[in-house]
């Protein structure tokens, strides 16, 4: 049986050359402009996640990659050659729905072997590159069954197994696991991801799960209506943001707003709105009393019904409520300034706050972010 002929180049070794760019795009739907003046490189043998609410542009997006849809400006590049006129079926990519578009009169090796007939490949070439997808993607026991005798993790499968077995440079992934349980969704989270890997090619996904970006990417790119926000790896994005809607959409966090009274290279000192003193990471290029927006994390604040010896970032209040998430419990805390933190404590066997007990909240200077 042939060989899968894909690149070598995998997770933690990528190329310098773009698979994939956007310069200056902008693509208009009458009077609503649904991308503004996107930039946009992803890498060779990269997995890049769009990340954004809807309506964010992120399916626009790839849909422009894809050829789906034409920009009204600025170009779309892949492997070097400019695409922004070029027809789906003449593009080095194929695209993985969240309704999996199967066709329910053929069967499995049917279904993946549609395109390579559409392009007239020989019967043999056809079985062999049928074979060599459907196992990559552990379907092959499954190749005379209807997509309706297979449960939605076997039809993704499917899915995916007929965009590989065109072989394309860039596979894009449109809320591909979106229609499966939350169990199922984690499992193929896994073999998406090792999939990836085995075949080295370049993945661009979109969603609107964090978890899932997070989880999957070597880089994301966070999109709001019709720009991207920041682009950065995971840890980047998640510990780092860069501006107050990145820190909100991805995750949990609590945002303070307030005002710079003084400022280092190392913390920078806010006063909130209500009046709290608070040091924090500083944001870059802040001069002195510039508004800014302090992000700190549920996870990242300490509780405690006593007061601790710390006196910086450190306040009074009272729990509202208290949320049992199994291995963590969410509490909600009023201080007695107004404000009202999320706070992630580990569920342990002793220690369990009850509502309306008085506690302190506190967190230490280098786990906040000014923005």
């Amino acid at each position: 049986m042939a060989q899968t002929a894909y690149p070598t180049v995998g997770v933690g070794a990528l190329a310098t050359e773009a698979d994939v760019e956007l310069r200056q795009v902008i693509k208009t739907f009458g009077p609503d402009t649904a991308l503004q003046n996107l930039n946009l490189t992803v890498q060779r043998g990269e997995f890049f996640s769009i990340l954004g609410p809807s309506g964010c542009g992120k399916t626009t997006t790839l849909r422009l990659i894809a050829g789906f849809e034409t920009p009204t400006a600025g170009n779309v590049m892949i492997q070097g050659v400019a695409m922004s006129h070029t027809p789906p079926h003449r593009r080095p990519v194929n695209t993985v729905f969240q309704s999996y578009a199967l066709f329910d009169h053929m069967t499995v090796k049917d279904n993946v072997a549609f395109g390579l007939r559409i392009k007239r490949m020989g019967a043999g070439q056809v079985r062999d590159r049928v074979a060599d997808a459907l196992r990559l993607v552990k379907m092959d026991a499954f190749a005379n069954r209807y997509p309706a005798q297979l449960s939605g993790g076997q039809q993704q499968r499917v899915a995916l197994a007929r965009a590989l077995v065109n072989r394309p440079a860039v596979m894009l992934l449109d809320e591909p696991l979106g229609a499966l349980d939350l169990k199922l969704r984690k499992q193929m989270q896994l073999e998406l991801a090792n999939l990836h890997r085995q075949l080295g090619i370049t993945f661009i996904m979109v969603t609107h799960d964090q978890e899932e970006a997070l989880s999957l990417s070597d880089r994301i790119a966070v999109m709001n209506q019709g720009e991207i926000e920041q682009i950065g790896s995971p840890s980047d994005i998640y510990d780092r943001p860069r501006t107050p809607f990145v820190a909100d959409f991805i995750g949990d966090t609590n945002l303070l707003p307030g005002q710079v009274k003084q400022q280092d290279a190392r913390q920078v000192q806010v006063v909130t709105q209500s009046g709290l003193q608070v040091l924090a990471k500083p944001p870059q290029h802040t001069p002195p009393s510039q508004s800014v927006v302090v992000s700190v994390r549920p996870e990242k604040i300490n509780l405690s019904t006593t007061a601790p010896t710390t006196d910086s970032n450190c306040y009074a209040g009272q729990v509202s409520h208290v949320m049992y998430l199994g291995t963590h419990m969410h509490c909600t805390v009023r201080l007695t300034s107004g404000d009202v933190l999320a706070v992630l404590q580990p569920n342990r066997a002793t220690g369990t706050i009850a509502p309306e007990a008085p506690v302190y909240v506190h967190w230490q200077a280098e786990d906040c972010l000014a923005l």
